[in-house]
């Protein structure tokens, strides 16, 4: 199998970063070409801030940046990790180039035709391509993967869905400041403290979750019938995202029938073999106080890619749950998730 190019746009952020890390000894892509905007003209190793506690790849050192147009790109596959607002207009221009665009964004991710897909999860909707290709006249298109903590919360009420009628989920997180890009938020602001409010951030996981979650109905996914409430707090840790679930079904929950079904959830990339999917992309822990986020959030035969579970316990009455996960919010939650994406379609055959 010859790699494929890959184009990363947005190359210098903190996505962008993950995603160039990843790639340097990926057995399918190769990063053949960076975009970005005031970066352009420059060599890759002069311009990024690099905040990854490995190296810039050697690879990558001394790629001239080239500015996000069509027609400065030669790849094959196309990763955006460009902010939402660039994306908005960008993103389509290259799908209606012929370029398949993997975005991280979420300029996108909500429309009707656009795929939003977590691999082990709804693998199955990205066959709304078709549709989008069709329906737009593009020869590329454009698939997503979701918010981070939608990614993480998605993964492990996967197998619950499957096990269970789901009525309610109430969430809240605690996001690592990574989760902001870079600068972030300033110091003086979430040293010593958490910020009760991310913009955008809980409507994202409430409307992404039933999507996701969703049935493929010919062109459409009928979304998910349950409610989902999430609040989401800032807090002061570098990488992982914490969070504290609980579910109401329409029938009594049995723990151990749980626990099986968390632990045995494998889903298509684990079937195909997919490099960068884990061996077990749900780790369940049984200690009382764990997951924790230093200790767990590079879980995984993958690193990073895979999201702990714990604090199973039963909720208000025996038709509830809590417990709390945890997961990697620029692996898992995005780069290694795009990542993942784009291998799945290039095993599918649609790059």
């Amino acid at each position: 199998m010859r790699k494929l190019s890959v184009a990363v746009m947005g190359a210098t952020g903190v996505v962008g970063q993950r995603i160039c890390s990843m790639l340097a000894d990926h057995p399918w892509f190769e990063v053949s070409t960076l975009t970005g905007r005031t970066s352009a003209g420059k060599r890759y190793g002069e311009v990024v801030n690099w905040l990854l506690p490995t190296g810039v790849p050697e690879s990558l050192v001394n790629i001239r940046v080239e500015p996000t147009e069509p027609e400065r790109v030669e790849a094959d596959l196309v990763l955006s990790a460009l902010p939402s607002a660039a994306a908005r207009e960008i993103e389509p221009r290259f799908a209606e180039e012929g370029f398949p665009v993997v975005s991280n964004a979420s300029a996108h991710r909500m429309e009707a035709d656009v795929p939003l897909v977590v691999p082990e999860v709804n693998p199955e909707h990205v066959e709304l391509v078709e549709a989008q290709r069709r329906g737009r006249g593009w020869e590329g298109f454009i698939a997503t993967d979701p918010n981070c903590s939608t990614i993480n919360l998605v993964l492990a009420l996967k197998p619950l869905h499957d096990l269970l009628t789901i009525k309610k989920v109430i969430v809240t997180t605690m996001q690592a400041v990574s989760g902001a890009g870079y600068p972030g938020v300033p110091s003086l602001s979430i040293i010593d403290n958490v910020i009760p409010y991310i913009e955008r951030e809980e409507e994202k996981m409430q409307r992404e979750t039933l999507k996701i979650l969703g049935r493929l109905e010919g062109e459409k996914v009928k979304e998910a019938s349950f409610s989902v409430a999430a609040s989401c707090n800032r807090v002061p840790t570098l990488d992982g995202h914490l969070e504290t679930v609980y579910l109401e079904a329409e029938e009594e929950v049995d723990l151990e029938e749980v626990r099986e079904a968390l632990r045995g959830f494998r889903g298509l990339p684990q079937e195909l073999g997919l490099p960068t999917a884990p061996e077990n992309p749900i780790i369940l822990r049984e200690e009382r106080d764990r997951p924790q986020t230093r200790l767990d959030r590079m879980a995984g035969s993958v690193p990073g890619m895979s999201v702990t579970v714990g604090r199973l316990r039963p909720g208000i009455d025996e038709r509830s749950l809590q417990f709390v996960l945890l997961g990697h919010n620029t692996i898992r939650g995005a780069a290694g998730c795009a990542i993942l994406l784009a291998e799945l379609l290039r095993a599918q055959g649609w790059i």
